[in-house]
């Protein structure tokens, strides 16, 4: 257990300029932030190392700079700052007479494909939930569940979900999308090593779609001809339309996006292109909200 002065100094105030100097590299910011002489604020450091018994920040010609258990204190006072505004934003919803807030991230795929109508699915019958989603890659999903910025999410099956609890949301198929007058289009389905002498338009770097691509075209030892990278998947299709290079999506996606362009689709044939998309969780314990959420979505498939 803590000693007493040690939990009265890992105050939020406290915690909140320690992040500020640590981001800005001088006191004179978070002082003046905080409305705080610094004086005042190195006092509060100063009894802040010696209540924890460690250096944190050390002086130097341009700055202060951060020891390795500073950055440790950095690490989990991000954390806490983070829920502390995390606690007032629900309690604020809760006096609004909204019962439950579930804190939510999802990779683009689940995002355009499958969440708007399973969301709208499951508000319709708990109108008093709120649900605040954010995207991001698969591999930023795990990584935000994990380190407690959510309380669940929907990545990639192929994304290692390390301790995290895992269960089944979705299903779908990857496609090439092309131009009509494309040399590729008409097939029945293309077994993606059959499509390399072709040019590339890739999403961001860090998609789950991408890194499949890349992996397989280095597996068969042949190069990506990649022309450029696109940040979304109505980009990836635009490009194909401007006749850009050949695209992967999910083929829902090519239903919302491709064949309003005139674009076609010709499946892919390998085993990687049939993909998962999965629940991730910290553990079974999770808020009545999220447990509700998480049941509704489970049951989608």
């Amino acid at each position: 257990m803590l000693p007493p002065n040690i939990l009265r100094r890992l105050d939020l105030t406290t915690l909140r300029l320690f992040v500020t100097i640590c981001e800005d590299g001088t006191l004179t910011k978070a002082a003046r932030n905080a409305a705080i002489a610094p004086s005042a604020v190195s006092k509060r450091l100063v009894e802040l190392e010696q209540s924890l018994g460690v250096t944190l920040l050390v002086r130097q010609a341009r700055g202060m700079a951060v020891t390795p258990a500073g950055e440790t204190l950095l690490h989990h006072a991000r954390r806490m700052l983070h829920n502390a505004e995390l606690i007032a934003l629900e309690l604020a919803e809760h006096a609004k007479g909204v019962r439950g807030i579930v804190r939510m991230l999802a990779n683009l795929s689940a995002i355009v494909q499958f969440l708007p109508e399973d969301l709208r699915a499951f508000l319709a019958r708990q109108d008093a939930i709120k649900i605040d989603l954010e995207e991001r890659p698969s591999g930023g999903v795990v990584r935000g569940v994990e380190e407690g910025l959510a309380d669940l999410g929907i990545c990639a099956g192929t994304t290692p979900t390390r301790s995290l609890r895992s269960l089944l949301y979705r299903r779908d198929q990857l496609v090439l999308v092309m131009r009509p007058d494309h040399p590729l289009a008409g097939r029945p389905e293309l077994a993606f090593r059959d499509t390399l002498d072709y040019d590339f338009v890739g999403l961001h770097a860090e998609s789950s779609i991408y890194a499949s691509v890349r992996n397989e075209a280095q597996s068969v030892g042949r190069p990506l001809r990649l022309r450029v990278h696109v940040p979304g998947f109505d980009a990836v299709c635009r490009m194909a339309q401007a006749d850009m290079g050949l695209g992967v999506v999910p083929r829902e996606v090519f239903a919302l996006f491709g064949a309003s362009m005139d674009l076609v689709a010709v499946p892919l044939s390998d085993s990687w292109a049939r993909r998962e998309l999965r629940i991730v969780t910290r553990d079974a314990s999770l808020p009545p909200a999220a447990s509700l959420l998480v049941a509704h979505l489970a049951q989608a498939e």
